[in-house]
């Protein structure tokens, strides 16, 4: 209990393995700080990835992170075990059609439509309200 955890070698290695997997292992000894913003909502990733969850809630992964690094935090998601359960908000839909399996659109804390990303998208009425087609057939 008193031991120091950085010297404790599951400790290390599961740490370094969640490096790896989330391709951070080559910024392992800088302070969290000095990262990148895009790196640094990695490095909270595998912190949370570390306390094994059930259940993962994301909210706009990628926002605020430069375009030019936000497919590293998607493919981090999309390389997530399979046995962790994900419920992301987004609002950016190439991100929701890309990984969900089930679409709840909601309007004022209320549902507005759910199924499946196909359903979704051919929705006219999510179309006309939150893909700007309305007035289209």
């Amino acid at each position: 209990m008193f031991y120091p955890v950085g010297r404790r070698g599951d400790v290390i290695a599961e740490a370094i393995e969640l490096l790896q997997t989330l391709k951070l292992a080559d910024i392992a000894g800088y302070r969290v700080s000095e990262l990148p913003y895009g790196r640094q909502r990695l490095v909270e990733l595998a912190i949370t990835l570390a306390l094994k969850p059930e259940v993962l809630l994301l909210d706009e992964p990628a926002a605020g992170v430069p375009s030019a690094e936000s497919h590293i935090i998607l493919d981090a998601i999309e390389a997530l075990p399979k046995d962790i359960a994900v419920l992301i908000i987004e609002h950016d839909m190439d991100v929701v059609f890309r990984f969900a399996k089930h679409v709840t659109v909601m309007v004022s804390g209320a549902v507005f439509a759910s199924g499946t990303p196909r359903d979704i998208e051919a929705n006219p009425q999510v179309r006309a309200v939150y893909l700007g087609q309305a007035g289209r057939g």
